[in-house]
């Protein structure tokens, strides 16, 4: 909070009075990301395309949000804290706007056939861990190899082709194309 203060160039006691705990003041950070973000986020789910594009283009977006400098410290700071405090909370959470329009996305994607599975919310999470957390913990670790577009689209491209076709083979059959969502065969049993 002292750190807060003298970035802002008033006392801790002038925060205090506008956020009485480090949690008021984390929540309206949050509420302030996420008002900029929305904007983004909703751009990025009326994209034209199949649902299979629309998600695919949605996780990308979420990759180079969760790898610009700010949002970088501010996770360094909110693991940090909760680290500290042992405040460590499982995320993201179902009421997450984020995840809404990712679960959301998700369960279009399902109903076109693009993707199996019941609960859309898992693989909204999956999906999550695969594309960005990644990267976003290296970045947070001081690795930089993220920070070029071309090294995250050759992430992003291997860890999104993974998640579509599984890692378990399986026999030749009728898959989506990760690339487009086109029916294609599957060419890991061909022989």
């Amino acid at each position: 909070m002292e750190q807060i203060a003298a970035a802002c160039g008033a006392g801790k006691d002038t925060v205090y009075r506008r956020y009485p705990t480090k949690s008021a003041l984390f929540s309206a950070l949050m509420a302030r990301l996420h008002a900029t973000l929305i904007p983004e986020l909703d751009q990025a789910v009326n994209t034209d395309g199949s649902a299979l594009e629309k998600l695919r283009h949605y996780a990308r977006v979420i990759l180079d949000i969760n790898l610009r400098p700010e949002f970088l410290a501010l996770n360094r700071v909110a693991l940090s804290e909760a680290m500290a405090f042992g405040a460590i909370k499982p995320v993201p959470t179902r009421e997450d706007p984020v995840m809404e329009r990712f679960a959301g996305l998700v369960e279009k994607a399902q109903a076109a056939g693009h993707l199996i599975g019941e609960e859309a919310f898992f693989l909204a999470e999956q999906l999550l861990y695969a594309t960005s957390i990644k990267p976003l913990i290296a970045a947070m670790l001081g690795d930089d190899r993220y920070r070029d577009a071309d090294a995250r689209d050759e992430y992003f491209t291997m860890a999104w082709t993974r998640f579509l076709a599984g890692a378990a083979p399986r026999p030749a059959s009728s898959m989506p194309d990760p690339a487009d969502g086109r029916t294609a065969v599957n060419p890991r049993n061909e022989r």
